[in-house]
């Protein structure tokens, strides 16, 4: 049986990340789930995840923060985006820096997910 992969969700607000977890668990994915930047680059120690879903506005490290520290160590993790704020220099960057997507708040169901099963290499 093939393993699921697993996504790293990282946002700050409780509501937000509590909704994208059900969101993928009942897509069949595994979840971890993490309320900031620190507590997500420090479980990194023990596993890494096969996609990341990351909230770009957090304190006091930001998703740009993190995307910069991951190609530091030169860590391969697809990287999706997640902002409520519309800033097409600001999307550059993103993808300039690495993230498969950047999404925009509120995420669709459909369009979130068809972006983690392109990142992971998934069919559903």
């Amino acid at each position: 049986m093939k393993r699921r992969p697993l996504i790293a969700v990282v946002d700050d607000d409780v509501s937000i990340r509590r909704a994208l977890v059900r969101l993928m668990r009942a897509s069949q994915f595994e979840v971890e789930a993490f309320e900031s930047a620190q507590a997500f680059l420090g479980s990194l120690r023990k596993r890494q995840p096969d996609c990341l879903v990351l909230d770009l506005h957090m304190a006091p490290l930001t998703g740009r923060d993190v995307q910069r520290r991951l190609a530091a160590a030169h860590m391969q993790l697809p990287v999706i985006i997640i902002t409520a704020l519309e800033d097409p220099m600001l999307e550059k960057e993103c993808l300039a820096d690495g993230a498969v997507a950047l999404l925009r708040k509120p995420v669709r169901a459909d369009t979130l997910l068809s972006s983690i099963r392109a990142a992971t290499g998934e069919h559903g």
